[in-house]
């Protein structure tokens, strides 16, 4: 069970052309690397607030409140949706329960256990039942496609294992993409590497598994590839999904339960079919569609 509990996170508004978003997501990324966290959770922390959003969320105090007041429930094995437009939080919101972004305050409680101040070797042996994948891959384009999926027992451990290979290789089976073993990511399509980024997450057999926006650089039928392949892993592993979205028609494919964020809020959540079937927030409405366009 993960459990957020009045979460909140501020940030200084960015000054344009500061650099100060970058540089902090470049700061997230080397610590994440340094330790041992999966690529896919590090590369997660170049996305941090954009300048769009923070002009979004700007609060007269100069300050970016990006969540407020958060408080969610994911079961185990349960496939989550947390859905809402540019600028909700969604990203923010996932990035705090692998705590590559720190709550300002509130707690995140992961089976009973207060995750939120955890540093040093609990952080990172926490870090590694989280993986993640993201809408950009992440993939190294300098390596090949075994060697970037071999990449977390490298980050863990300092080295690959004749086993740990063996493991990748049958990771890259489960998605279908052994043959592509000695390619590199340039050489695939982009379902295909975002095949690659979920054998990578599953590489440490994780508990958790993130999926910030993980189908929206992808057609209809490569989305529905990945949502299919994630759909079977859930089922045949039980990992919990956390699903990251603006598409409602994702979270109607997959998610049985789901949260919408505006403006750092959660204004509803419950299960899918009860959100579809009665929306009661105005941002639900729009999401599915169900208000007036006025041309």
């Amino acid at each position: 069970m993960i459990s957020i509990q009045h979460v909140y996170k501020s940030f200084d508004l960015p000054k344009k052309g500061s650099g100060h978003v970058a540089r902090e997501s470049a700061e997230a990324v080397s610590l994440a690397s340094a330790q041992g966290s999966n690529l896919a959770m590090a590369a997660a922390a170049a996305t941090a607030v954009t300048s769009e959003a923070a002009e979004t969320l700007a609060a007269p105090d100069g300050k970016v409140h990006a969540l407020e007041d958060i408080c969610l429930d994911i079961a185990d094995g349960d496939i989550f949706g947390i859905i809402g437009m540019s600028g909700a939080g969604k990203s923010t919101l996932v990035r705090t329960i692998n705590l590559l972004e720190r709550p300002t305050s509130g707690s995140i409680v992961v089976d009973g256990l207060d995750v939120t101040g955890l540093s040093g070797a609990a952080l990172r042996s926490y870090r590694r039942r989280v993986a993640m994948i993201f809408q950009s891959f992440g993939l190294l384009a300098q390596k090949t496609v075994l060697d970037n999926v071999c990449f977390p027992y490298l980050a863990a451990n300092g080295k690959v294992t004749a086993a740990d290979r063996d493991r990748a290789l049958a990771l890259l089976d489960r998605v279908g993409l052994r043959e592509k073993a000695s390619s590199y990511p340039s050489q695939l399509s982009g379902g295909q590497q975002q095949r690659v980024a979920i054998a990578r997450a599953l590489a440490c057999e994780p508990e958790v598994i993130l999926c910030d926006e993980a189908t929206s650089a992808l057609d209809p039928k490569s989305t529905n590839t990945i949502l299919k392949l994630l759909r079977d892993i859930n089922r045949e592993t039980g990992v919990t999904l956390v699903v990251i979205t603006h598409s409602m028609d994702v979270v109607q494919k997959i998610c049985n339960n789901v949260a919408v964020l505006e403006s750092g809020h959660v204004v509803e959540q419950g299960s899918v079919e009860r959100v579809f079937a009665d929306p009661q927030a105005e941002a639900t409405r729009v999401l599915l569609g169900k208000v007036e366009w006025d041309a």
